[in-house]
């Protein structure tokens, strides 16, 4: 007979409204039997009594909605971020916050490499430097016979020295959509979206495959997430051919694997009907701990990077509208496939006009083919308004938003990208609630760190990095964000039957917290401790 573990804790957190707090929850076969004080599981026979948590909180653990495994071995790469982060194994590295101190920085990181191996850096963003933009003259200055590529905080752009730009032709008379030039006509470095970038990635091994389906990479990310209280995590793109599909089965079913691992396959490299078929065949391969079927639909660019596709009037400072990875006709052909064959998407759309292009292309999708309950998701949604929202609602669409911009970028949008008036009602969290949309909230590792209580923080008190509130109208409650961060962003995943909210017959998905969230200052929610997780009653400790 299995075994009956009852853990208590100071407090748990349920998100069940009919017992919205307790003392003790029981275990059996990874699955929550009951919950209440210590006798709640007296019913069932003998329990065995695991009081380790005592003096600590339990909440349903966190479901990260929209992250990448690459979160994890993208430290392998020089790190040229302006933000200190913190590597997997708990390393702080210091950001770098002016133009000098990158250049010194990944100068001093390529004396160490071997003569001729590329130098490949992650995390810079421009948007936070008042130098001039970075270019190729700066990263000649750090080597002249190795290629060198910054891979931007947001991975939408890159920029490259001399060497890299001649080992893909790029030149005064190339053509190709995001290679940047300047006044003389000639490419200053920067590469724009996917077009411009794939070619220099591919001379240079940059491989996200590579950063996501290695086996010490997959075991990184699970490190990652127990360190933010993540139990459940996506990796939204991810191209999962057989051999990572295989990886992927074989890591996820050890006991000890501490997260459930939910991958989108990416929607490129083929036709729409065939993606759907591919996705269908995944679908089947499901487990417990691997939950495969749904895909990942890319479209515009990034917002700080002025490669989102943004409504009337535009940039503030006159840039020009971003770029399509994928055109207009193409996403609404993808919509339609995938509706036919019954495949949910995760839509990425940063600007109000991707999302707005997608809306009516999903809604031509349910005309065509009508699906109740098909919940596609648009991640991101930084710039959608209320409007917007509503036709979410009738068409049942959920949406992931990208609750940490207001405070990583939110000063900066507010001047530089979009101005004020639209930044006070980015990643509008009240609104959306406020017409009932399914709502998430997300970190996108490794765009920034994964953190659900910082992301939650983000939403409930929508402070700059310099202090100030953008946008005090769509502050959320600190209950509000805990369900965006747990039961809501496991609706999007279309999980919340088996995780999001400690109720019998769930998975035993527990965060281990050192602080109550709800009794702390909301000022105070990103900084409560995380100990550890409970996957499937399995505890890991940080």
């Amino acid at each position: 007979m299995s075994q009956i573990t009852v853990f208590q804790a100071k407090k748990i957190l349920t998100l069940d409204p009919n017992v919205p707090s307790a003392t003790h929850v029981a275990v059996k076969e990874g699955r929550i039997l009951a919950v209440g004080d210590a006798q709640c599981a007296q019913a069932w026979g003998d329990v065995v009594h695991d009081n380790r948590f005592a003096d600590a909180i339990l909440t349903p653990g966190f479901v990260e909605g929209h992250a990448h495994m690459m979160a994890g071995a993208i430290w392998q790469y020089a790190y040229a971020g302006y933000h200190d982060r913190i590597d997997p194994e708990g390393r702080l590295w210091r950001g770098m916050t002016d133009l000098g101190a990158v250049i010194d920085g990944l100068s001093r990181y390529a004396d160490d490499l071997p003569k001729g191996q590329p130098l490949i850096a992650w995390g810079f963003d421009p948007i936070f430097l008042s130098d001039e933009r970075l270019n190729k003259a700066h990263l000649d200055r750090i080597s002249k016979d190795r290629p060198v590529a910054v891979l931007f905080s947001n991975f939408h752009l890159m920029c490259v020295n001399s060497v890299a730009l001649d080992m893909v032709e790029y030149t005064q008379s190339t053509n190709v959509e995001g290679v940047i030039k300047g006044a003389d006509g000639t490419p200053t470095g920067e590469l724009q979206e996917m077009a411009a970038m794939f070619p220099i990635m591919r001379r240079l091994g940059i491989d996200f495959r590579s950063l996501t389906q290695r086996e010490d990479a997959v075991r990184a990310y699970g490190k990652v997430a127990v360190r933010a209280g993540v139990t459940t995590v996506t990796d939204l793109f991810a191209e999962m051919n057989d051999s990572d599909v295989e990886t992927l089965l074989s890591l996820t079913s050890e006991v000890d694997f501490p997260v459930r691992l939910v991958p989108a396959l990416a929607a490129m490299g083929g036709a729409p009907e065939e993606i759907a078929q591919r996705a269908l065949a995944l679908r089947r391969l499901s487990t417990d701990k691997l939950r495969l079927g749904a895909v990942k639909v890319m479209t515009d660019g990034s917002i700080q990077g002025w490669t989102a596709r943004v409504k009337w009037p535009g940039y503030v400072g006159g840039q020009a509208n971003g770029l399509w990875n994928t055109p207009p006709q193409v996403i609404q052909e993808i919509c339609v496939a995938m509706n036919a064959a019954g495949v949910q998407m995760h839509i990425h759309v940063n600007g109000d006009e991707a999302s707005e292009v997608v809306i009516d292309a999903l809604e031509i999708a349910h005309r065509k083919h009508p699906w109740h309950g098909a919940r596609h998701v648009l991640q991101h949604g930084q710039m959608m308004g209320r409007d917007q929202f509503e036709r979410c609602v009738e068409n049942g669409i959920a949406v992931n938003l990208f609750a940490n911009h207001i405070w990583y970028f939110g000063d900066q949008h507010a001047t530089l990208t979009i101005g004020k008036d639209r930044a006070e009602r980015m990643n509008a969290c009240r609104s959306a609630l406020d017409v009932g949309v399914t709502l998430a909230i997300h970190s996108d590792a490794p765009v920034t760190p994964m953190g659900p209580l910082f992301t939650a923080w983000c939403a409930v008190n929508r402070k700059t990095m310099t202090g100030k509130t953008l946008g005090s109208a769509q502050k959320i409650s600190v209950t509000e964000a805990l369900e965006a961060i747990t039961l809501g962003a496991a609706r999007t995943l279309k999980l919340d039957r088996d995780i999001g909210s400690i109720e019998v017959g769930k998975r035993a998905d527990f965060a281990v917290l050192a602080q109550d969230p709800t009794e702390v200052d909301p000022q105070a929610l990103k900084d409560i401790p995380v100990l550890g997780t409970v996957l499937g009653g399995h505890v890991t400790l940080i």
